[in-house]
């Protein structure tokens, strides 16, 4: 069993991208990531360059795992068993990609299962892995080898649940108002209710003014208004691979229980299919049954679970 760590988005593309493809609702996080560094750069989702990896359970087989990283945000990792999981783990100590303790690991590159990986570790010296996730067995192998590795614990930070638009049924009655796409001049507001969610979920947007703008350049954050007024929002990934995903969808708390939420889901959903998706996707928290059942009423349906865990001493 080996994996290939590397910094080549190209490489990554061209090794994995078949893979990715193949299996385009598991993997959607890293297709969508991908297709977002292809046209925007190295440096969309920060400074650091991102990291990459893809598992051969042979030297001479076929992909059947891959992972990325776009720094400063935590590793995702895609389809993969939970051995190729585990083995990431060990990768990612023997080519020092990430601090492990007291000069362990190798700094500017190694041997990951017998694949020279030049400066696969180089780029993230001196970072700890704060994080991962993913499916949720594969994150719990790889939690469980790297706590082995380093002596750090896991926590779960989310439970989620990844879904498939099955047929789209939209809400009815549907709440007062129309969807439309975002403006310009709501820029403002919606960065602070990306920020609002990201709060609400722990999760830090460390470009939450990009993201607007480019969601709004490009028309894949829709909005629900009443009144003349935006009252809730929902994103869209662009097709890739025949797959779009649904998210980050918002209602400001003064706003909730009025069907925006589902209406506005239900628009962009719509949307996706419209461009062409054949696979229409999102993830709910699994500690939030109101989500999940607004979601499952508008036709989405259970693929996998996921997680996410932290690493602390």
């Amino acid at each position: 069993m080996a994996w290939t760590l590397s910094t080549s988005l190209d490489d990554f593309r061209t090794r994995a991208g078949g893979f990715l493809a193949a299996h385009p609702a598991e993997n959607t996080v890293l297709l969508s990531v991908a297709d977002r560094l292809a046209t925007d750069g190295p440096t969309a989702y920060g400074e650091e360059p991102p990291r990459f990896g893809w598992w051969r359970p042979g030297a001479d087989g076929p992909v059947e795992g891959a992972y990325l990283q776009t720094p400063p945000y935590n590793p995702r990792l895609g389809l993969m068993p939970a051995a190729a999981a585990a083995a990431l783990a060990g990768a990612f100590v023997e080519a020092g990609a990430f601090e492990v303790g007291a000069s362990r690991g190798m700094a500017s590159g190694g041997m990951v299962s017998g694949v020279m990986v030049p400066g696969a570790g180089a780029a993230a010296a001196g970072r700890a892995l704060d994080g991962v996730s993913g499916g949720k067995a594969a994150v719990r192998a790889f939690a469980a080898a790297w706590c082995a590795a380093t002596g750090r614990r896991s926590a779960v930070q989310v439970d989620e649940l990844l879904h498939r638009l099955v047929e789209l049924v939209p809400p009815s009655p549907a709440p007062a108002g129309l969807a439309r796409a975002a403006r310009a001049a709501e820029r403002e507001l919606l960065i602070g209710w990306f920020e609002d969610f990201g709060a609400e979920i722990a999760v830090d947007f460390h470009t939450s003014p990009d993201a607007v703008d480019r969601r709004i350049a490009d028309g894949t954050l829709h909005v629900w208004e009443d009144a003349g007024r935006p009252v809730a929002f929902a994103g869209r990934s662009p097709v890739v691979a025949g797959m779009s995903r649904i998210g980050p969808v918002f209602t400001p708390p003064g706003l909730r229980g009025r069907g925006y939420a589902g209406a506005v889901t239900a628009a962009a959903s719509a949307y996706a299919l419209a461009q062409g998706a054949a696979e229409v996707l999102l993830y709910t928290d699994l500690a939030n049954p109101t989500s999940n059942s607004i979601y499952r009423k508008l036709g989405y349906r259970p693929v996998e679970d996921c997680l996410a865990v932290t690493f602390h001493n």
